[in-house]
């Protein structure tokens, strides 16, 4: 039985970025965007998690894990409150329907 390698967590890693860019591309609401972001987000955590472990040994990766989930988590709470705000007034969250700005 083989442990799992370094190229095992790279591999899942750019399925997961992969995964991510194509939600973002593809979507045309603003919820299935944040969700394509957040999946590139938790493809770089592995990667900070999996090279602080095999390459160095500390934590390092680690806190920076803790550190982008907490941005991650603000930046979850800021845009759905902005996406909140544009569905009052648009009564719609899609991307392409609103092309005005509010002056």
């Amino acid at each position: 039985m083989n442990p799992i390698q370094l190229q095992d967590f790279l591999i899942v890693s750019a399925i997961l970025f992969s995964l991510g860019i194509i939600a973002i591309l593809t979507r045309k609401n603003a919820i299935g965007i944040l969700m394509g972001i957040e999946l590139i987000l938790n493809a770089a955590n592995l990667n900070l998690v999996a090279f602080s472990h095999y390459i160095t040994n500390e934590l390092s990766g680690q806190i920076f894990v803790i550190f982008i989930v907490l941005l991650a988590a603000i930046e979850a709470i800021v845009a759905l409150a902005i996406i909140l705000a544009i569905y009052r007034h648009f009564d719609t969250i899609e991307i392409d329907k609103i092309d005005q700005l509010k002056g």
